[in-house]
């Protein structure tokens, strides 16, 4: 396997010579800085800890000072590892977008958007109960029943109510490399990834 790290920047479109239009997300990954190395010997599995996004000295404990400091570079803010890294590194080298090809297909990691405290219309697609006239008050986004009277006299496990919405991880599959942009450490990915613009994203293949 073989990844990055990258910051969602936003969404664009382009045109195919075919004049085809796909939407694309930009996001900029890496450079990332290899900060360890993972052996079967030492660690059990093999593995690469990438490191992306700088991070102020002063805001850095002095455990993590030490331990980037192994690898000649500057506290970081985000490390992740990846296992089975198909391309040879050694610590302190760096992982650039050059990794991937045009027209591959990759997996994008991320957190999507928290959409807080939510009714069942918005979280699960409820069409909601009854009518707007006829005596009824404020029931036309109610769940209606939440139990069974035959059954037990409880809410079953798994019943899908009002809560919090979003902030979840999200793994997005098939989505592919678009264009690359190596001068500017830019990657256009086809469909939407997701977070918010800027949030921190996981390509991997």
């Amino acid at each position: 396997m073989k990844g990055i790290i990258g910051k969602k920047v936003g969404m664009t479109s382009i045109f195919d010579p075919t004049g085809k239009q796909t939407a694309c997300t930009i996001i900029e990954a890496g450079p990332c800085v290899v900060t360890q190395v993972k052996t079967k010997e030492t660690d059990g599995y093999s593995a690469l800890q990438l490191s992306f996004g700088e991070k102020k000295e002063k805001n850095s404990s002095s455990a993590a000072i030490n331990h980037f400091s192994k690898a000649q570079t500057s506290p970081k803010r985000f490390s992740k590892e990846f296992r089975d890294f198909s391309v040879t590194k050694n610590i302190g080298e760096t992982v650039t977008v050059d990794i991937f090809a045009e027209g591959e297909t990759i997996e994008v990691v991320g957190t999507t958007k928290g959409k807080g405290f939510q009714g069942v219309v918005k979280r699960h697609g409820f069409s909601g109960v009854g009518q707007q006239s006829h005596g009824q008050h404020d029931r036309q986004r109610a769940p209606g029943s939440l139990g069974n009277s035959s059954d037990a006299s409880r809410v079953m496990k798994g019943m899908r109510m009002a809560g919090r919405m979003g902030n979840d991880r999200v793994k997005m599959k098939g989505l592919k490399v678009v264009k690359i942009f190596a001068d500017k450490n830019y990657i256009l990915v086809s469909g939407s990834v997701p977070g918010h613009n800027g949030s921190i994203v996981l390509i991997q293949k």
